[in-house]
Formats: structure tokens, C-alpha cells, sequence
């Protein structure tokens, strides 16, 4: 009896011991990267039992202490940890040489790459460190298919083009949504002196460690009516878990002009000028008269005849830059963090242009238990900018190569040169008195902020609650001193605040299914709210005692002053689903529904769906043992999308106040539209991954088809109707449609121990073509049209066709229609008998990079190319520039004195130089140039130092690089630059026309990183 009693208490015991050695472990499962990973599957090695991680990475499971947990994933070396008596294990998983297995960010989650069914480019810090850019969207050129990314001009301020997958709009917004970890932000362009402002100058680059750019509407419906133009999602920086690390990496960097056009110098010009009196006079002697009289109106207080002034190397200067960051990052168990500080120098490549930026940023992640994680990311910025007018300015540095060659720059007291109440004067306005006796300056300051809390309430379902909040607040200060050109009321001063202040929040659940065996499914549900308030005033002030009075406090006369308030809001509520059966069928649907506040009560709420599929064939047992094939994946998707109106009350009637001989009153300004609503984007895409030789081979085709209806326009009303003098009415009348190839091929052509060479080739083409416009009719701005059939801002304009080699005189086509309707093709030296045409398109038909990274032992080496085809770009400047005379007495390019015609028999396209006589300098295709270019985009060639060196010097880095940008452009076009367009503010119906629009900048760099 005692020996049985013995027995049921040894087993009693050894029970309860099995029963306290099991335990519940949790975790985060990441990438050497810092992101999470889903999907990973973790098994107890020899059972079969397991689990998952869900979309942040997160796991618990249910051990033993002495057991071995497996951690494995595709594309990732497996990792197995003993069990030993802790509760939580976090894990860094380690890529597998030659696989590619990525993880991207999408709406409200992560995914593997493997299992993606949408399109989503993914950019990696590493390919956008070292580019002495202080612009983000710089940093992405030629990165990624299908994204066009243009700088408009060379100064350092000015706005940046991103275009995904063609344009889907015309009067509405074209760029993309931007989010920032998980927060939407600001992209408004604030700027109040008629050039474009980049908002996102504010962020600073050596803080972002990813960028996922989402294309397709399957990728972009979580974010319905905002998602027309694509998104960018930046992730910023986190900390690790493990010893405190300090990064410093510093760089300094010089630049110049891309390129420098040749202008006439002095003894050209005169005989240009000689020559071109001559053929209006027909007498040598009347010619050389009036050139003799003429010319001393410009020599200020000194002889014409011996100056011979470059105005170009006036306008420009050498550039430089410097970049400081530091950053701090680690943690424990419980917390971790990233902390940063950077600061950036810079002087532009044009005169009077510098911006100096300062930032911070604090992200940091706290385990207040196993089910609940709170954090914190948080950026300041402050970014002040020395800014120059705009383009179409005289006052502009490169409208001083209009300038007269035979005039000085400044006189001989060092004063510049014009009129400034000496009597002494230039052609035009010289910039040099603007910049002397004027300024310009913006102040930009930024807070990012985002606190957020993850409650995990059961191990497969995680509530995710986020609050951002995006403040952007701008101020300018423009004063024009009394002897600044066009200045005639003893000095002017304007000052100016535009504050834009978003709130957002999104609360989501995400449930996490994995049968363990051939199920797995995701589902993300949740809401989201956002509210925008602006508020801007200005106020201009004249007259003031001396130019050492500059605040408009001192004005002797408040001459003007605005004052605006606007908001919007938006509430959204979504879900999406993923589900994959054995990791090779694969399916996605998401919902959105979204009400906004610039739309009619009946037509504030909108669903936008989407749905995609995919077949990993590479899994099918026909394939899966292919020494050759190692992955074939198809997908296909389909989705709506939609994009506002840049107006918050487009479907409101509006009153506003008004003077009515000194008596104020309120007068009406728009008509309202209560069925206003949003545009839609409805998208298809076919795409292929594939991989070989162990995905030493990858890429990605894809075909898509974007059509855009209810297409919102202002549509102008007659005065019958009653309208407010020019005012219209928005409504959504149109249709356009965009489609187009990319195409994507990663190798990784040698792999050893020491040396390394990949390489990446994207290219991709967009045809884009306007269906329906309101009644049909044409809409022409300027240069450009809008009409059916044709690609959106086409080039609209008389065709040159050259000289005439019998006199000289310049031709058109007359391309007007015969009597049996085909096209008279006959030449006519009267422009006014010829018709416009449909001459080109701004936008290109092909474009691509290639990026070729190579690393041997500790030394590294990469460049990328970018280029572009098909795009064309009209100089509004040539009718001045390319007259011989014959439209002012700007300066002309050499081109036109090398190739002008001046004997019968000269076969040129450059007419006879005939002085203030139109010979070809009216609007045409003669000024219209083709844009293909292919550009070294940036190289970089770097050294680390070797471990041993680092272990006796007790670092963990020291790498030392140089680098360039923009070093080497190969192009036909004559002009400064084939992306430097007009830097006007509406860049949405005006665009393709250069007009003395700057050049980027050639920027060589030093640095070095440092980790501690």
C-alpha cells in the first residue's frame, strides 16, 4: 500500500514538473533591416506543432524549457534557439545569399514580397545614401519602373514632378499620397512668390530606412480616394534591440551647372547685330549708324567698344554642400529607440540661392507587457531658404543672359550696372541690383509626430491604434529696397504665414489564421479619420525712409493685405483580406469607403474595391524540383481609385467680400454643384515575377490599363446665366486612360567571398490619351491642349519648316484641309495662313535606370543611369533668344551665328537675321526640341576599413566615399537642360516649356560614415 502510494506521488510530481516547465514565449521576428516579417514560421523541432508570425512580425507560442525552436522563412538562413527559461526571444533573420525574398510595407500592414499579388516597388536606404540631394524625391530617380521623377529646375527649393504610371488627372491633383510611417503627409506646394516650393524638403533622407511605392490598385485601394496617383511610403529608421550604436556620417560637396549654354560674345554680337541692320535697312552705312547710336545706351560709364561681359557666369556660382548627421540607436528587452540629429548647408549653383536645414527625430518602441506595446516617432525641422524669383521674372539670375555683351556687369564704382538714378543702364533689368538691394526668404518649420499603441487581444488578433499629426508652417519675407529694379515707391517689404496643421488617427484590427498546415489568412479591418486646417495672411508695405527699414511695421503705406482660413475633413472605414492556400494560390480584396467634406451632401461617400490574384507556379510539383526555374509567379489585379479636387468647396456656392467704391459688401463667386463628386480611376494589371538559377536571375513584367472618369473640370458659364464675371462651375465632365509596360530584370552576376557584382535594369513606357472632354471641345493654355484622342498637354503649334535657301525667309506648313478633305502641305513664309498642329508631348513614351553595385572585400563601387525617350520640350525663351535680332536685342546663342543663313544656296534651318522683322521668331516647332537623354544619375566608390583595423580602434564602421551626381549627360538637346521646365505654379495644363529655366546641378562629394 505504501509502495503504491509512493508511485502515484512520483508521477504526480513528475507530471506537475512537465506541467511548470511549459511556457508561453513571445516575440518580434525582424529583417537585418529593422522591418518586421509576417509569415515566419516557427515550428518545435521534432513535433509539428507551431505557429506563425502576423503583419508586424509578432508570435506567441506555447514550449518547453529545453526545446528548440526552428525560425524559418523564405528568402531567409534558418535560425534555431534553445529554450532556456525566458518568456520572450526576439529574433533577426539573416537574408539568404542569391534568393530574393523582400518584405514590403503596404496600407496598414506588411507582406512578403512572395506572397504579394499587387505591384509595389521597394527602395532600400542603401540605394538612396550618399546623394547630395536635400530633396527625397531626388533621391528615387531611375529607382523604380514607372515612376518618373523630374527636378523642374536647378535651384535648390524647386519643385519636384512625380508621376506614377502616367497622369490620371487634369485639373485635380497629380502626385502621389505620401505617407510617412503610417501618417499622411502634407504635399501642398505653399509657395507665395509664383515659383514651386517642395514641401518635402522638410524631410530629411538619412532618416528614412525604406521608401515602398504602391502602383497598382490593389497595392493603393486601402487608401481609396486618395490613392488615383500611387502612394510612397516612407519608413523611418528604429531602433535595435542590443548594445547602443552611434552613427555620425559627414559629407561636403561641391557643384556646378549641368551644362552652360554658349552665348555670343562681344564681337559676334556686334557683327550679328551689324549684319542683321543691315539686311532691314539695306544700307551698310544706315546699319552701322544705328548699331553706333544704339549700343552706348548700354555702356554705363564706361566704352562699349571695350567690354565684353559673360552675364552667364554672373547668374551662376560654384555650389556646396554640407551634411551632418548623427544618430543614436539601441535598446533591451523592454525598449528600443533611434534617435537622430542632422543639419544641411547649402549654397546653390545660382547666385543668391542657399538653404540651410536643421532636424530631428526620436522613434521609440516600449514592451509595456507581452500583449501591449506602445510608441513614439516624432521630427522637427526648421529649413530656411534664400530664394530667387521665378522664371518668368526679369528679375530671375538667367534672364540675365538676355543681357547686352557689350554692357558691364557693374560700373566702375562697383555699384551694378542699371537703372537705379545714376542714368546709367542695362537691357533689362540687371538681377545684380535685385540681388544687392533685395531679399527673398522662406522659413519652413515642420513637426511629424505619431504616437501609437498595439494591443494584442488573442495571439492571432491585434488591435493597432495610431494618432498623427503633420504641422507645416511657412513664413516669407520679401523685401525690395529703393534701388532694386521696377522699385518706384522708395522701398517695398511683403510678409506673409501660411500654417497647415493635419490631424489624423487610424484604429485597425489585424487577425492573423494559420491552420499549420495549407491555410493561412490575414484580414485587416479598421477606420480612419483626417482634418486639415489652413490659415494664411500676408501684408504688403510701401515707402520706407531708408532700405536699413525693413519690417512692414516701418512702411509709410499698408498697400495690400490677405487673409484666408480653410479646412477639410475625411473619415474612411476599410478592410482587406488576404488569403493563400500551400503558399501558392494567392488571393486579395480590399474595401474602402470614404466621405469627405469638399463634396455635395449627396455625393460625399464612395466605395472604391479592388481585387487581386496570384499563382505561385514554381510550387506546383512539375516545377518545384527545376534545377533552372526556381520561382514563376503570376498575378493579376483589379481595383478603383479616387482623387479630389484641389479646391475644399468646389461644390459650394460661394460669397466673398468686395469694394464697392470704398463701401464693403459681399459679391457672389461660385456656383454650386451639390453632384460633385470624385474622379475614379479604375486599374487592371497583369504581372509576372520570375527567378532563375536560384534567383540569381529575377524580375517582373507587368501591363496595366488606368482609366479615369468623372474627370473634374471648371466649366465656364455664359453671362446669361447669371455668372459672377469669369467665374464657372466644377463639374465632373471626362475621360482619360493611361496604359503601359514596366519591365524589371536584378542579377547577380558574381558571388564569392570577396567580390560581388549585382545589377538592376527598369524600364517601363506609358501611353496616355484623353477619351472625352466637356461638348468635345479643345481647351488650350498657352502652348499645350487638351483634346480627345490626344496625350494630356499636348504641344499645339504652327510646324516650321524651315528656310527658304533662295532669301532666307522662314516657312510653315500650312497644314490647313483641301476641298476633298485631305491636308495641304504647302509652305508659306505667313505664319498667320498656317494652322496649328499637334506637334509633340511633354511627356515621355519610355523610361528607365540601371543601377550596377559591385563590392570587392571592403571596397564598394555603384552608379546608376537614368533616361527618357519620346518627351518633347518647347523653349518659350527661343523668340528672343533665336531671332537674330528680330524680336529685341537680346543676346543669342551661338547657334544661331553659326548657322544663319546669308547667301542664296544656304541650306539651314536658321532664317536670315533681319532686325525687329518677324523671320521666324513667332511661336512654332521650330523651338520645339526633343528631350531623350540618358544621364550618369550618381557613382559611388567607397572603402571600409578592415575589422582588425575597426577592433583596435573600438569601431564598429569607418567607410570613406566619394561621389558624384548628375556627372555626365548625353542628349540633343540645345538647351540647358532637357528636364529644366518652367518653374510656373500651375504645372498641371502649362508644362513642357522651358522659359531661362536653370540646369540641376554636377555635385562632387566627400564623406565618411562612422558607427561607435
Amino acid at each position: 500500500m505504501r509502495l503504491h502510494h509512493y508511485k502515484l506521488f512520483m508521477l504526480a510530481f513528475l507530471i506537475s514538473g512537465m506541467m511548470c516547465a511549459q511556457q508561453q514565449i513571445s516575440g518580434t521576428v525582424q529583417g537585418e533591416g529593422g522591418l518586421p516579417l509576417p509569415g515566419v514560421n516557427i515550428l518545435i523541432q521534432g513535433k509539428s506543432t507551431g505557429t506563425q508570425t502576423d503583419f508586424d512580425g509578432q508570435y506567441t507560442i506555447n514550449v518547453e524549457t529545453g526545446e528548440v525552436l526552428v525560425y524559418s522563412y523564405l528568402g531567409f538562413v534558418t535560425q534555431q534557439i534553445t529554450v532556456s527559461g525566458q518568456n520572450q526571444i526576439n529574433v533577426v533573420l539573416k537574408e539568404a545569399v542569391g534568393v530574393l525574398e523582400e518584405v514590403v510595407v503596404v496600407g496598414f500592414g506588411t507582406q512578403s514580397k512572395r506572397l504579394l499579388t499587387g505591384n509595389v516597388s521597394k527602395i532600400e536606404s542603401g540605394q538612396i545614401g550618399g546623394i547630395s540631394t536635400p530633396s527625397v524625391q531626388n533621391a528615387l530617380i531611375a529607382k523604380a519602373p514607372g515612376v518618373q521623377i523630374t527636378q523642374i529646375n536647378g535651384k535648390l527649393e524647386g519643385g519636384v514632378k512625380v508621376i506614377i504610371r502616367g497622369l490620371s488627372s487634369i485639373s485635380a491633383s497629380q502626385e502621389p499620397l505620401y505617407v510617412i510611417d503610417g501618417i499622411e503627409m502634407n504635399n501642398r506646394n505653399t509657395s507665395s512668390i509664383g515659383a514651386n516650393l517642395n514641401p518635402l524638403l522638410t524631410v530629411n533622407p538619412n532618416d528614412i530606412a525604406s521608401i515602398d511605392i504602391l502602383k497598382d490598385a490593389s497595392a493603393t485601394a486601402i487608401y481609396g480616394a486618395k490613392g488615383t496617383n500611387g502612394v510612397i511610403l516612407i519608413t523611418t529608421k528604429r531602433g535595435k534591440q542590443g548594445k547602443s550604436q552611434v552613427s555620425v556620417d559627414l559629407s561636403t560637396a561641391f557643384g556646378k551647372p549641368t551644362n552652360k549654354r554658349d552665348w555670343l560674345n562681344a564681337s559676334q554680337y556686334e557683327e550679328l547685330l551689324r549684319e542683321s541692320a543691315f539686311n532691314r535697312f539695306g544700307d551698310q552705312v544706315a546699319a552701322d549708324d544705328w548699331v553706333d547710336n544704339r549700343l552706348p545706351r548700354y555702356e554705363g560709364d564706361q566704352d562699349w567698344r571695350n567690354i565684353d561681359t559673360d552675364w552667364q557666369e554672373e547668374a551662376f556660382q560654384d555650389s556646396y554642400i554640407n551634411d551632418v548627421n548623427v544618430s543614436i540607436s539601441g535598446g533591451n528587452e523592454k525598449t528600443v529607440s533611434f534617435i537622430s540629429g542632422s543639419t544641411n548647408d547649402s549654397e546653390g549653383i545660382i547666385r543668391s540661392n542657399s538653404l540651410k536645414r536643421y532636424s530631428m527625430r526620436a522613434n521609440i518602441d516600449h514592451n509595456v507587457s507581452k500583449n501591449l506595446k506602445v510608441g513614439v516617432n516624432a521630427s522637427y525641422s526648421s529649413t530656411v531658404i534664400d530664394r530667387i524669383a521665378g522664371d518668368n521674372a526679369f528679375v530671375t539670375p538667367l534672364q540675365v543672359i538676355a543681357q547686352v555683351p557689350t554692357s558691364p556687369s557693374h560700373l566702375l564704382s562697383g555699384e551694378p550696372n542699371g537703372t537705379n538714378g545714376t542714368g546709367t543702364r542695362t537691357l533689362y533689368a540687371n538681377f545684380l541690383l535685385q540681388d544687392k538691394h533685395s531679399f527673398r526668404k522662406t522659413s519652413i518649420r515642420r513637426i511629424l509626430s505619431k504616437v501609437f499603441g498595439d494591443i494584442n487581444i488573442l495571439p492571432s488578433l491585434t488591435l493597432r491604434s495610431e494618432f498623427g499629426y503633420d504641422y507645416l508652417y511657412q513664413t516669407v519675407d520679401r523685401n525690395t529696397g529703393r534701388l532694386a529694379p521696377f522699385q518706384s515707391t522708395n522701398g517695398q517689404s511683403f510678409a506673409s504665414d501660411n500654417g497647415t496643421e493635419i490631424l489624423s488617427t487610424n484604429n485597425y484590427f489585424t487577425y492573423d489564421y494559420s491552420s499549420g498546415g495549407a491555410s493561412s489568412l490575414n484580414f485587416v479591418f479598421g477606420m480612419t479619420y483626417t482634418r486639415l486646417k489652413n490659415r494664411a495672411n500676408s501684408v504688403t508695405g510701401d515707402g520706407f525712409p531708408t532700405d536699413s527699414f525693413r519690417s512692414v511695421s516701418s512702411a509709410a503705406t499698408i498697400s495690400a493685405g490677405t487673409g484666408t482660413f480653410t479646412n477639410w475633413a475625411q473619415i474612411a472605414y476599410f478592410a482587406r483580406a488576404s488569403y493563400d492556400y500551400k503558399k501558392r494560390y494567392l488571393i486579395n480584396a480590399t474595401l474602402r469607403r470614404d466621405s469627405s467634406s469638399r463634396f455635395g451632401k449627396d455625393q460625399r461617400n464612395a466605395f472604391f474595391p479592388a481585387v487581386s490574384v496570384g499563382w505561385i507556379v514554381s510550387e506546383e510539383n512539375f516545377l518545384q524540383d527545376s534545377s533552372i526555374l526556381s520561382n514563376l509567379k503570376l498575378r493579376a489585379s483589379w481595383g478603383v481609385n479616387g482623387n479630389t479636387p484641389i479646391a475644399n468647396f468646389g461644390s459650394l456656392a460661394l460669397y466673398g467680400g468686395t469694394n464697392y467704391g470704398g463701401v464693403s459688401g459681399i459679391a457672389f463667386t461660385q456656383i454650386d454643384n451639390p453632384d460633385l463628386k470624385w474622379e475614379e480611376t479604375a486599374q487592371q494589371n497583369f504581372g509576372l515575377d520570375f527567378g532563375f538559377l536560384n534567383n540569381r536571375i529575377t524580375g517582373e513584367v507587368d501591363y496595366y490599363i488606368k482609366k479615369t472618369d468623372d474627370l473634374i473640370f471648371n466649366q465656364r458659364l455664359p453671362y446669361e446665366t447669371g455668372a459672377p464675371n469669369n467665374a464657372g462651375i466644377l463639374k465632373n465632365i471626362g475621360n482619360l486612360e493611361n496604359k503601359g509596360f514596366e519591365f524589371v530584370l536584378n542579377t547577380v552576376n558574381i558571388q564569392t567571398d570577396n567580390l560581388t557584382w549585382e545589377t538592376s535594369f527598369n524600364i517601363a513606357t506609358n501611353k496616355n490619351e484623353i477619351v472625352s472632354l466637356p461638348n468635345g471641345d479643345d481647351l488650350i493654355t498657352g502652348q499645350n491642349i487638351l483634346r480627345e484622342g490626344e496625350a494630356i498637354n499636348s504641344f499645339y503649334m504652327v510646324e516650321y519648316a524651315g528656310v527658304n535657301p533662295d532669301n532666307g525667309d522662314a516657312e510653315y506648313i500650312l497644314n490647313t484641309t483641301n476641298a476633298d478633305g485631305t491636308i495641304n502641305r504647302d509652305r508659306t513664309n505667313d505664319f498667320s495662313q498656317a494652322e496649328r498642329i499637334i506637334a509633340g508631348n511633354p511627356n515621355p513614351d519610355l523610361f528607365g535606370g540601371f543601377t550596377s553595385t559591385l563590392n570587392y572585400k571592403t571596397i564598394d563601387f555603384s552608379f546608376t543611369f537614368q533616361g527618357q525617350w519620346g518627351a518633347q520640350v518647347f523653349n518659350g525663351a527661343g523668340q528672343y533668344q533665336e531671332t537674330g535680332f528680330g524680336n529685341g536685342l537680346d543676346n543669342q546663342d551661338v547657334y544661331i551665328y553659326e548657322n544663319r543663313w546669308q547667301n542664296p544656296g544656304d541650306i539651314t534651318d536658321v532664317p536670315q537675321a533681319r532686325l525687329f522683322l518677324n523671320n521666324g521668331h513667332s511661336n512654332s516647332t521650330r523651338y520645339l526640341q526633343d528631350a531623350d537623354f540618358i544621364r550618369l544619375r550618381n557613382i559611388t566608390l567607397g572603402y571600409s576599413l578592415p575589422q582588425s583595423a575597426l577592433d583596435k580602434l573600438g569601431m564598429s564602421k569607418i567607410r570613406l566615399y566619394v561621389a558624384g551626381l548628375n556627372l555626365l549627360t548625353f542628349t540633343d538637346f540645345r538647351g540647358y537642360d532637357p528636364e529644366s521646365t518652367n518653374d510656373d505654379n500651375n504645372t498641371n495644363t502649362n508644362v513642357g516649356s522651358t522659359f531661362y529655366s536653370a540646369p540641376p546641378s554636377k555635385v562632387y562629394t566627400l564623406g565618411v560614415n562612422l558607427t561607435f
